[in-house]
């Protein structure tokens, strides 16, 4: 007789919009040709350990006469509650609020200067909050992070200016 202990199933973290699909297209609304808002997200399979969530979102095909390491960081959230499990269109969720390239706080939509770009929208399920202020850098938070990853996951979206 073959007994299955197991009495927990185990989903795997997962971070998926309504609004594209993987590697789809960003809709216009959530770009600076639109209102610029954040799209709405849900999250899944958020292991029960966790303390915090991280959410970051990059942009790595930047022409690299405009940036040298390729990169533009759009949006940067730690210590997210470990309870959301969703994060309605245009709202900042509840958490502190990190630093884009730049310097700015908050969303800062895709806005590609030359041809499509992929954004990367990247959830981290911690075991701990991070020990960082308001306005914390992507790197920052990256280092921060160190060893105390449960989980990640990520899901990509493309855009291309419409108005070149």
């Amino acid at each position: 007789i073959v007994v299955d202990t197991m009495t927990e199933t185990t989903d795997a973290l997962s971070l998926s919009s309504p609004v594209f699909s993987e590697g789809g297209n960003i809709p216009q609304e959530y770009t600076c040709e639109g209102k610029d808002i954040s799209p709405p997200f849900v999250i899944d399979g958020v292991p029960e350990s966790t303390q915090t969530l991280a959410l970051i979102m990059d942009d790595p095909d930047v022409p690299r006469d405009l940036r040298p390491d390729g990169l533009f960081v759009h949006w940067v959230r730690f210590n997210i509650p470990a309870d959301t499990r969703e994060i309605a269109e245009g709202t900042e969720p509840a958490g502190m609020v990190g630093a884009g390239t730049g310097g700015d706080l908050g969303y800062r939509g895709p806005c590609p200067p030359d041809r499509e770009h992929r954004y990367f929208f990247k959830l981290y399920a911690l075991d701990s909050a991070l020990d960082l202020p308001e306005g914390a850098s992507k790197e920052q938070v990256e280092r921060a992070m160190e060893g105390h990853m449960l989980a990640e996951t990520q899901s990509m979206g493309v855009y291309e200016k419409v108005h070149k």
